[in-house]
């Protein structure tokens, strides 16, 4: 049985800061229904790598390909409109606006108000603790929270594929707990996940397929239960 086409197919990625190569040739592919991980130690280049997909950052060489169609010269805007849409790390809340602004941001581009009001309604039943605050300034909220109205807020975008960023950094134990149960619901339901996590066994116990980034490159890649029993994925990154 073949396998189906990448909905994001990423070849021989370079991305530089000043005189530092940040990602140094990264390949990497998603595909419809998968939840991929891509984990490695702080600057390995993970996030990097994210903001080069949404176009925050312009790679100095490679090909990124969504859906089928070269990103070249597409602007972050476009690839939102498209259906790549990201939670960055830190969340990237609105502080001075409501829970329900915030939330509204994420449906900028869309026009069908009737979607969008039973969407939000969706994103209050995942996250009652949102709705219950919904006119409280963002800015205002745990850390947990700002989490949950990110993604409540991507959400809105309604994502084909949705990346993540360091969801649980931060966070306390059992909100972790929490937004791990989101990421796999979020899942179930259909999207597509590309997951950057510093916590790896987690994040390799929720995915499909991992890959594993050092310095700037990929160092290991395959299925993400291989991954998790691999001893040096355990010494590297699991503590053991």
């Amino acid at each position: 049985m073949s396998l189906p086409e990448p909905l994001l197919d990423v070849e021989d990625l370079r991305v530089a800061y000043g005189g530092i190569q940040a990602v140094k040739g990264l390949s990497l592919q998603v595909r419809p229904g998968e939840l991929v991980c891509l984990i490695g130690a702080n600057g390995a280049g993970k996030t990097t790598t994210l903001k080069a997909l949404t176009g925050l950052l312009a790679p100095q060489a490679g090909r990124i390909r969504f859906k089928g169609r070269d990103l070249a010269g597409q602007g972050a805007w476009d690839r939102v409109r498209a259906g790549l849409v990201m939670v960055p790390e830190g969340r990237g809340t609105f502080t001075r606006m409501s829970i329900d602004e915030n939330l509204r941001m994420g449906a900028y581009l869309r026009r069908d108000a009737a979607g969008v009001e039973a969407d939000l309604a969706e994103v209050f039943a995942r996250f009652p603790r949102l709705q219950e605050r919904r006119q409280q300034l963002a800015g205002t909220l745990s850390g947990g929270e700002q989490q949950m109205l990110a993604m409540g807020r991507a959400l809105l975008a309604r994502p084909e594929l949705l990346l993540l960023d360091e969801p649980s950094m931060g966070l306390a134990p059992i909100m972790v707990d929490r937004i791990f149960e989101v990421i796999a619901d979020i899942h179930a339901r259909g999207t597509t996940v590309l997951l950057v996590e510093q916590n790896a066994s987690r994040a390799l116990a929720l995915a499909d397929r991992g890959y594993v980034m050092e310095s700037g490159e990929l160092g290991m890649q395959g299925p993400a239960a291989e991954l998790l029993a691999d001893p040096r994925v355990q010494a590297a990154y699991l503590g053991a």
